[in-house]
């Protein structure tokens, strides 16, 4: 046999076994607790059926046995008892007997042929220990019903002088303990969730916690709680902590020393200025005053931008007021301006970090275009911020390069005119700092349409 021959059926099952771990996966639920519930409380489950199927099946089909045995057995002694008393009244008095005594309703019926026998059921263990008894015992030909009446049995023997008829309850010959065996399962199955939701809720608290001060922290916003849960649990939180003392201690480290550098440059612009005062004035005394106040832009932005607005604390803000502000100082500088807020306005930010991110986008929009519309929505997950224009727009294969610091386009539309190049950068930066992010796009009013979506 070659190689490819037995590789092929070897891929096949390979193939089907990954769909079926698929199909698997794609039932299973997704969430931590739900899965560990699964894992507590399946195997319990399994390891209770097979215990009641093998020990306590076998119980049931020993009593079944017994009993039928015995209701053969009395059947066999009314039919010795009715061959003995050849006379009606004796006979009458024995089928009273047997009703009261063996609770048999005998009846004999002029000799026939039996009825044709009917279907057994499917795994009826009734049926089976019946005609095992009656075979065994009485030793001729038999009819007997169990389904047709649910409560009782309906049995038919061929004797020499007729048929004797035998009705009798179920209960007699059959131990039925199925709702005993379904209570079991279902309590003990209710106890084992109780406990299990109880234990779990303790260990997955912990995590759910550790997540949210993640994700505040992601978003600048400070939430405090201290390690609970198991060691693993505890040793996440502690790793947690420590990665967020270090993130801290740089950002610290890096505003402390923007800020010695920007007093050191701030000093050196100031005697530049000085000893340009001095100077009389000329052409060239103004070029120079131009480039210094240039150079103290550019050196306000720059810091601007690597400092982050780092230190500011987050707190419930409104946009509607925030973006009224934005729309006075647009028409100001005489731009047709339209504002649009859905949903709630009020969300938790750093006001002062965001008004910039916004500002930058605004300005941004006043630069290039002569409308502007700043939408505004607010659901239960995000706030999204909609600044568009009317201007010339940016290529979408430049969409992205226009977000990197001192990015110059080659286009009508270009930051670095008149401004630093860091505005866009700056915005960017500040919406993911909140946990966001600004995206550039194709404005319906034909401009730009640029973005920013935070998570409230």
């Amino acid at each position: 046999m070659s190689p490819l021959t037995t590789s092929a059926p070897l891929a096949r099952w390979q193939s089907r076994w990954r769909g079926f771990a698929h199909w698997v996966a794609a039932l299973m639920p997704k969430g931590l607790y739900a899965r560990s519930l699964l894992i507590v409380i399946l195997p319990m489950v399994i390891l209770q059926s097979a215990v009641a199927f093998f020990f306590m099946e076998r119980h049931w089909q020993t009593v079944t046995f017994r009993l039928s045995a015995g209701v053969v057995r009395d059947i066999g002694a009314t039919m010795d008892l009715y061959a003995l008393l050849p006379d009606a009244s004796q006979r009458e008095s024995l089928r009273r007997i047997a009703a009261e005594r063996l609770q048999l309703d005998v009846d004999i019926l002029p000799k026939q042929e039996l009825p044709l026998p009917l279907p057994k059921p499917f795994f009826s263990l009734l049926d089976n220990a019946l005609s095992r008894e009656l075979a065994r015992q009485i030793k001729r030909p038999y009819w007997i019903d169990t389904v047709g009446r649910s409560s009782l049995i309906e049995i038919q023997i061929l004797m020499d002088g007729g048929v004797l008829r035998v009705i009798t309850h179920r209960n007699s010959a059959y131990a039925s303990n199925s709702h005993i065996f379904l209570m079991w399962m279902i309590g003990t199955s209710l106890v084992l969730l109780g406990v299990a939701v109880a234990f779990l809720r303790n260990q997955i608290r912990p995590i759910l916690r550790l997540a949210t001060a993640a994700e505040d922290f992601g978003k600048g916003r400070e939430h405090d709680f201290k390690p609970a849960g198991a060691r693993e649990v505890r040793q996440a939180t502690y790793a947690f902590f420590e990665m967020k003392r270090r993130i801290e201690r740089t950002m610290e480290q890096r505003t402390a020393m923007l800020n010695g550098v920007s007093h050191d440059l701030r000093t050196i612009l100031t005697r530049f200025k000085l000893s340009l005062a001095l100077l009389e004035e000329g052409p060239e005394t103004e070029a120079l005053i131009k480039d210094v106040e240039e150079m103290q832009r550019m050196l306000e932005a720059y810091l601007a931008f690597a400092r982050g607005d780092a230190g500011e604390a987050s707190q419930q803000t409104d946009i509607g007021a925030l973006l009224e502000e934005l729309k006075a100082d647009a028409e100001r500088h005489g731009h047709a301006t339209q504002i649009r807020i859905s949903g709630e306005p009020v969300v938790t930010v750093r006001p002062d970090a965001f008004k910039r991110c916004l500002f930058n986008l605004v300005s941004n929009a006043q630069r290039y275009g002569d409308r502007i519309e700043i939408e505004a929505t607010r659901d239960h997950r995000f706030l999204t911020v909609n600044v568009d224009d009317d201007g010339p727009g940016i290529p979408p294969q430049q969409r992205e390069d226009v977000f990197r610091p001192f990015y110059r386009l080659d286009e009508a539309r270009n930051q670095d005119e008149g401004g630093t190049g860091l505005g866009l950068a700056i915005a960017r930066d500040i919406a993911r700092s909140h946990g966001g992010d600004i995206i550039l796009g194709q404005s319906p009013m034909g401009g730009l349409r640029a973005s920013v979506r935070v998570p409230v």
